[in-house]
């Protein structure tokens, strides 16, 4: 069975593009191996994930990051049963806020800034389906 999981959550220490980079190339080594496929979007101190794969693979895969200690604030936003993947060509795609078009944002927000923490899972998912359309994602596959 296939779920897609999407959180937030804090950075505890400023984010440097090197740390955004592990991230990212850990995911792309051993998410594959798992069936996991997804998109990282960040913005500041703030990160929004969302993961598909297999329900059991998932939610270990979640588990793990709430325990991580390198943030805080992990907040899940929404999960759900799938029947098809809707990132399915990433192994952990990433999304270029600096190509995003703040009135983007502010179509799904009070303030044009990356806030999951003040709309609800079904408006972030929405927006990340947009920034999908106006092809805002980078780094497809490893």
């Amino acid at each position: 069975m296939l779920v897609r999981l999407l959180y937030a959550s804090r950075a505890k220490v400023p984010l440097t593009p090197e740390t955004i980079d592990a991230i990212l190339a850990a995911s792309r080594k051993d998410n594959p191996q798992q069936g996991i496929t997804g998109l990282l979007c960040h913005s500041g101190d703030i990160f929004m994930q969302v993961l598909e794969g297999g329900r059991e693979q998932v939610n270990q895969l979640y588990t793990r990051i709430c325990q991580d200690t390198r943030h805080h604030d992990v907040v899940l936003l929404r999960y759900e049963e799938i029947t098809e993947r809707r990132f399915a060509g990433w192994t952990m795609g990433q999304v270029n806020l600096a190509r995003v078009n703040p009135s983007t944002l502010l179509k799904y927000s009070e303030r044009p800034v990356l806030d999951p923490y003040a709309v609800s899972g079904e408006v972030s998912m929405a927006l990340l389906e947009e920034l999908i359309a106006t092809a805002c994602i980078v780094s497809r596959q490893s």
